[in-house]
């Protein structure tokens, strides 16, 4: 959201926003399709496949780019945008909750929530904030550690790993370098 004027919103709205938005999809839960009936693994396997795994996957990511950006001492800007990006890809994730387990849907709300504080605190500390960016790193490994577990999960319930892919960054490891 670099030079858009806007702020981000608080933890506090965004964990409004959050509940409100499980809540509507709990509600509208019983459109879903194919993950409603079946197996528990059936279930499962099918919203991976429908956007619940690419989920999993593009936090994951967005979480590593940060950590790249970072490494790499990008300007300001450039943190910023892998910052915002983080937030947003936790927030799109949250959109394809609930997942047909209560459980799995437990874990990744508090891994997406997790990561949607950790863009927010790098966004904010991007200008040399060391506390704001050593909170957000710690959310960063928090939300891997929560999202390995959620995975876990996944692998228990179906007996399989499941896909998490997404697109890779450019071949120079650096999302925002433009050298690819």
């Amino acid at each position: 959201m670099p030079g858009s004027g806007r702020h981000r919103p608080s933890r506090a709205r965004v964990a409004l926003v959050t509940v409100v938005a499980v809540a509507a999809a709990a509600l509208l839960g019983g459109c879903a399709g194919q993950e409603q009936s079946g197996s528990p693994a059936h279930r499962v396997s099918t919203w991976i496949d429908g956007g619940g795994g690419s989920g999993i996957g593009n936090v994951e990511v967005a979480s590593r780019n940060v950590d790249l950006v970072l490494a790499k001492h990008n300007s300001p800007a450039a943190v910023r945008e892998a910052c915002a990006l983080l937030s947003n890809e936790a927030q799109t994730s949250i959109g394809n909750l609930p997942a047909p387990d209560d459980q799995l849907t437990n874990q990744l709300n508090a891994a997406y929530l997790v990561a949607t504080a950790a863009g927010d605190d790098c966004y904010h500390g991007s200008s040399g904030d060391a506390r704001l960016l050593a909170r957000s790193a710690a959310e960063r490994a928090r939300t891997l550690s929560l999202l390995a577990v959620a995975v876990q999960h996944i692998e228990s319930v179906t007996g399989q790993v499941p896909t998490t892919e997404t697109t890779a960054p450019p071949i120079s490891g650096d999302p925002f370098s433009g050298n690819t």
